[in-house]
């Protein structure tokens, strides 16, 4: 049962920040559209990094943006890092002037390099501010920004080593829900004599070595015809990988991006992905089996942290990077093979999920502003 929408008397205004990645720009938008359904006449404003890609999605999803001059350190010395102080004093500056046009009742950040200065000068502003740390460990713009904000939203125990314990909540990650309960009920309608099909997807930038495990695999590919695949090769990689000889199989359908999906999930009997952990989230919502491969290049290698957690619970596989191109496809292969050890994958993924979790962030960023909506059960 939806919870009930409560009606105020004054709008609500809200500055969230979310972006670099769908990881951090999904949950933020999910926030917003549960805010939005308990409080319908709240007012939004976003803030992100120019050049990202929340620059579009937002728009896209309804609401309006506004960009910061701000990126991240690279590892090795180049212009942008040079000018990355510049960068901060200028976007620390320019938060400012937004937060006192807007006049925010509360700010919210799902993390990217616009939630560091706009959250920090949020809670320098005396705006009550709340913070969603998505992984098992927590990344140094979180950890530095959780001195400064009221409110830190987790989704794994044992958080306190990051953070301060009076600050934490347990409430699980923000997940796409109105596009999972559509997979949902498409997977249900979905005809038993369907093909075998395996979904990959590298994020929204993509990932290189999931992609060449693919492009380097054409025979075992082209061995099991009946297998399908869906490709989601990223943006960057597109031109370089859709005339491969592995993406000219017929039972192989490469993309850049994916629109739908709820469809892509619910066509799927396996999903291959990093381990960010919007996709295991919705992998867990979904109680679908998974391959999770661990980008190398995140901070402090967090994402392996994520995955760590499902298979200690047998709940996923787990593919180092380094192995993906000699062990993924027979991976795959294998669990295909198996209905009950894939099966069982998925069950024990969706026995950890923490449904309601965009919710209780929707309800804790209400409590903040001393006007909770009480939920129903």
């Amino acid at each position: 049962m939806q919870p009930k929408t409560v009606a105020h008397s004054a709008p609500l205004r809200v500055l969230v920040s979310g972006g670099g990645t769908g990881g951090h720009i999904f949950p933020a938008i999910a926030i917003a559209d549960e805010l939005k359904r308990l409080r319908p006449d709240t007012k939004f404003l976003f803030v992100g990094a120019l050049g990202k890609m929340e620059m579009d999605k937002v728009p896209q999803a309804g609401y309006e943006i506004r960009g910061l001059w701000i990126s991240g350190l690279l590892r090795k010395l180049t212009l942008d890092n040079l000018s990355f102080p510049f960068k901060v004093v200028h976007s620390l500056w320019t938060s400012r002037k937004i937060i006192k046009e807007f006049r925010p009742d509360v700010a919210v950040g799902t993390g990217g390099y616009a939630g560091g200065p706009a959250l920090f000068a949020a809670a320098k502003m005396g705006v009550p501010t709340l913070i969603q740390e998505p992984n098992a460990f927590a990344g140094l713009a979180n950890k530095w920004l959780g001195k400064h904000v009221d409110k830190i939203c987790v989704a794994f125990e044992g958080m306190e080593r990051y953070f301060p314990a009076s600050k934490l909540v347990i409430t699980g990650n923000p997940v796409r829900e109105n596009m999972l309960e559509k997979a949902l009920e498409l997977s249900a309608s979905r005809n038993d004599q369907a093909p075998q099909t395996v979904f990959l997807m590298g994020g929204s930038g993509g990932a290189r070595s999931l992609n060449e495990a693919l492009r380097d695999n054409t025979e075992l590919l082209a061995a099991r015809p009946q297998v399908q695949w869906l490709w989601q090769c990223g943006k960057h990689y597109y031109e370089s990988f859709k005339d491969c000889a592995s993406a000219q199989l017929p039972n192989v359908t490469i993309t850049a991006f994916v629109d739908d999906m709820a469809e892509a999930y619910a066509a799927a009997d396996l999903v291959i992905g990093r381990a960010g952990s919007t996709t295991i989230a919705e992998t867990q919502y979904l109680g679908k089996a998974a391959i999770f491969v661990p980008s190398p290049w995140v901070t402090e290698d967090h994402q392996t942290k994520n995955v760590l957690a499902l298979t200690a619970k047998d709940a996923a596989v787990y593919v180092k990077d380094v192995e993906a191109q000699r062990t993924l496809i027979p991976t795959v292969y294998e669990l295909l093979d198996d209905d009950a050890r894939r099966r069982g994958l998925g069950q024990r993924a969706a026995e950890m999920v923490q449904r309601d979790g965009v919710h209780r962030i929707a309800q804790e960023v209400l409590t903040l502003i001393s006007s909770p909506t009480p939920s129903t059960n």
